[in-house]
């Protein structure tokens, strides 16, 4: 399903999930202050901004709360990154992401609200894309350019099937390789024990397939 995402600062990170969450099918605003950096992601950017992110009125009157998901990707300015998100906060946005630059960074962000909190160091633009365009996905650790493993939440979909029944496989082309129930950890998962909502599910795959998987049979 098509979702509708800002984000604010166009530095390499910012650009890196910008491009990603385009490419995945949805709307994506990009905001930034500098006028050149708007006109290096028109390509790959439904809608282009040129606003700064610490101006609470700016982000009012271009309707920011309107979106499910803002990522504050602001670069080194940390004293404008931690405004921008308190701004963001206090406009009642549902969910705001942002990037921490340093564990004191991380903890101010933590402390005035943000929902997500990411290292550049650790995360990849990419993968964040993948948590933000799905609820179900817990985790997401890219191998290659093609292959991925992922944690994927199960539903009520799946309450009582086995994986037998899902037969991924055959049906996805990718493989089942852990299941974490109630905390506990199985890598030798038996195929007939039954599923339940709220499982985990540790899967190994193309990107594409695992897409499908979580999409569709979960």
């Amino acid at each position: 399903m098509k979702k509708q995402f800002a984000i604010i600062g166009l530095g390499r990170f910012g650009t890196s999930i910008c491009k990603e969450l385009y490419h995945l099918g949805h709307e994506v605003l990009a905001i930034d202050k500098n006028q050149k950096k708007l006109d290096e992601v028109k390509g790959f950017a439904t809608h282009t901004l040129n606003v700064d992110g610490t101006d609470e009125s700016a982000l009012q009157k271009v309707g920011i709360r309107n979106f499910e998901h803002v990522i504050v990707a602001i670069g080194e300015d940390i004293q404008a990154s931690i405004l921008c998100t308190l701004h963001l906060k206090d406009l009642d946005v549902r969910k705001v992401w942002a990037k921490a630059q340093n564990d004191y960074h991380h903890k101010v962000l933590e402390k005035i609200g943000a929902d997500r909190i990411f290292h550049p160091e650790k995360d990849m633009g990419n993968r964040i894309a993948e948590f933000l365009t799905s609820e179900k996905v817990i985790d997401y650790i890219d191998l290659s350019a093609e292959y991925s493993i992922v944690e994927i939440l199960a539903t009520n979909k799946v309450n009582g099937k086995t994986i037998v029944d899902l037969d991924v496989r055959a049906k996805y082309g990718c493989t089942i390789i852990a299941i974490k129930q109630k905390g506990k950890v199985d890598v030798t998962p038996n195929p007939m024990d039954p599923l339940y909502a709220g499982d985990i599910i540790v899967v190994i795959g193309n990107k594409r397939d695992l897409r499908r998987f979580q999409l569709n049979a979960l």
